[in-house]
């Protein structure tokens, strides 16, 4: 093995909302926000009724939007210091115990073999880093928001984290760690979440939409759902297929 082999990386991407956690994180941070009294108790029914929907459909192109919108408004001036007080405390009271045991566990699996495991998700980048801190994963690349003065200004810094910017950002990471993308993992349930699976050599798709379930059958990606045996065989592929950092495949 070479010197140069030795250095590789091995990234595992993990998408959050029905892929990692059961549900979407942007409603447990309405849930926070409401508890702050930073918004309304319409925002938060509205946005009740968006979860719930999501958890059953999938995401809604629409619905996205209006939250981006609206999450931007109601951040507005709030300070660097007290969202992360917020975005622990929403963490420990209500996302915590949607995370999905088992692709949490699958995550671990990945850290076993030495790979590096990322978040990529819209989420906002400071709850995000809670989420990827809390489970000991490496990090979060999430949607940036702007601070000025050491506050929110209510603007994105660059794209919303969604789709084909995943798909961006993770290249940029890809290349900036040295990692060959064949190599690298990535999990996703959302067929907006193409450009990323198809970036990397093992892509395996979790609780997928319809449309991500159809691509997938055409593509033959593997396909997770949160049964005992299709996690198990889930498991085994990480360790049967799963280069550890900088070596070869293990048998």
């Amino acid at each position: 093995m070479t010197v140069e082999q030795a250095s590789t990386p091995v990234l595992a991407f993990f998408d959050v909302d029905n892929t990692l956690i059961h549900g979407a994180s942007a409603f447990h941070l309405v849930r926070g926000l409401r508890a702050a009294g930073l918004i309304t108790m319409r925002d938060i029914v509205s946005a009740g009724w968006k979860h719930a929907r999501f958890k059953v459909r999938g995401e809604n192109d629409r619905h996205l939007a209006s939250a981006q919108t609206r999450g931007l408004e109601v951040i507005t001036g709030i300070t660097v210091a007290d969202m992360a007080k917020l975005s622990d405390d929403v963490y420990l009271r209500h996302t915590e115990s949607t995370v999905w045991p088992e692709t949490a566990a699958l995550a671990q699996e990945h850290l076993a073999k030495g790979h590096q495991v990322w978040l990529v998700t819209a989420t906002p980048t400071f709850l995000a880093e809670v989420i990827a801190r809390s489970l000991g994963l490496t990090g979060a690349l999430g949607s940036v928001f702007e601070t000025s003065e050491g506050a929110y200004t209510g603007r994105l810094e660059g794209a919303f984290l969604h789709g084909e910017h995943k798909a961006v950002a993770a290249r940029k990471l890809l290349a900036e760690t040295g990692a060959d993308p064949a190599a690298c993992w990535a999990y996703s349930d959302s067929r907006h979440d193409i450009p990323l699976l198809s970036l990397v050599g093992n892509p395996v798709v979790v609780n997928p939409d319809q449309g991500l379930a159809a691509h997938a059958r055409a593509a033959g990606w593997p396909s997770m759902r949160m049964q005992r045996a299709s996690l198990r065989e889930a498991r085994r592929r990480v360790r049967r297929q799963g280069s550890t950092a900088g070596g070869t495949p293990t048998a």
